[in-house]
């Protein structure tokens, strides 16, 4: 791979280089912070035994939301530093306390919405990242009698094997795919030159098999540079790293012509090389196209693309009711977050992807379960 154009630091990227940093305060800051803010929601309250009761309980939820975060590595279920996530939690249990108690509202209600952000912050962290499940789609190819199944896997993001990478194989033995395609994004951050996160990369997809081959493009350049893909992938006979190159697989009713395209996030370049590999484009068939990020997908759209499969997004990770995902990494904003869509006469598809953003991010998901896709193509 030769070097890549990228675009400056996005404000995502800064906020988290930023709340990484937090994890270097000692932890009797933390503490102290912790108990400054049960301090602080006490005063709220004018009954002296409310607002004895609503910094006991401050305390009592900010330091179990710590105690719960620290777990996390501990048994093996996410690695990432937990103190800018607990300072998190322990500010919007104090603003709880705090508007309850000037609203001069029941204690009741104020424990029990803390109890509710506790509670969420347990699930986001504890449970939804590992329900990993399948997202069943089917695709349409013109003159196609006899169906082949298509897996999409996007984003692992590991750190180590966890209970979720371990599901993952296993479903992929149990589903039995045809073609296996991944849209990048091997590594989690915080992990990038890590060796350990190296080896469990290595025997995760060194166990993807299927008869029609397995297809894998780079993800984002600044979470796994080039060399970092090349060694993940180094002498894995089982699949194929695509590097803005074409790919045919012959099936029973035609061919399947796969283009991975490198993402730089740079959208001149990524455009530019879009219409490069058009040049070389093999005639007829169905054209599918591998990019870790959706952005292209109007020009590929346009360029006469049938398929189109991405990531990146990871959905937004956190989701909340009726407001949908609170921030996407892709350019175009919420245009292409999560899902299936029509993009001219193309299909694309913006997987939730399997794994979580890293360095100073929580490692937890909202309302956005990961998934894998299994595509019926018929």
């Amino acid at each position: 791979m030769t070097a890549q154009h990228t675009e400056p630091p996005s404000l995502l990227h800064t906020v988290l280089v930023t709340t990484r940093n937090l994890q270097r305060l000692p932890d009797a800051v933390v503490a102290a912070l912790l108990l400054g803010g049960a301090g602080l929601a006490a005063l709220a309250w004018s009954d002296q035994g409310a607002a004895l009761t609503a910094g006991v309980s401050t305390g009592i939820a900010s330091f179990g939301g710590w105690f719960m975060l620290r777990l996390l590595p501990r048994q093996r279920r996410s690695f990432g530093p937990e103190k800018a996530t607990t300072l998190a939690l322990a500010a919007a249990i104090t603003l709880v306390m705090l508007g309850f108690g000037l609203l001069n509202a029941d204690w009741v209600g104020a424990v029990a919405v803390v109890g509710l952000i506790l509670g969420a912050a347990g699930y986001a962290t504890w449970i939804e990242p590992f329900r990993l499940g399948v997202t069943h789609e089917t695709l349409t190819a013109a003159g196609w009698s006899t169906p082949i199944k298509v897996l999409h896997i996007g984003d692992i993001h590991v750190e180590r094997i966890t209970d979720r990478e371990r599901k993952l194989n296993r479903l992929i033995h149990l589903l039995k795919p045809d073609v296996i395609v991944f849209t990048g994004d091997f590594v989690n951050l915080s992990y990038t030159h890590d060796s350990q996160a190296e080896a469990d990369i290595r025997t995760i997809i060194g166990e993807w098999q299927a008869p029609l081959g397995v297809y894998c493009v780079p993800g984002t350049p600044g979470v796994e540079p080039p060399e970092r893909v090349h060694a993940f992938v180094a002498g894995l006979e089982n699949l194929t790293l695509l590097l803005n190159a074409w790919h045919t697989v012959v099936t029973p009713d035609g061919a399947l012509h796969i283009l991975g395209l490198i993402t730089t996030h740079d959208l001149p370049t990524d455009r530019a090389a879009l219409q490069t590999a058009l040049q070389t484009a093999p005639a007829g068939g169905l054209k599918l196209l591998l990019a870790h990020s959706p952005d292209i997908a109007p020009e590929a759209a346009a360029a006469g693309i049938d398929w189109m499969l991405s990531g990146h997004t990871h959905g937004g990770q956190i989701r909340l009711p009726l407001v949908g995902a609170l921030l996407s990494a892709s350019q175009l904003g919420m245009q292409y977050v999560m899902g299936r869509y029509a993009v001219g006469r193309m299909t694309l598809y913006v997987s939730r992807g399997v794994g979580l953003e890293g360095y100073g991010a929580p490692r937890a998901r909202f309302l956005c379960p990961p998934e894998v896709i299994l595509w019926k193509v018929l």
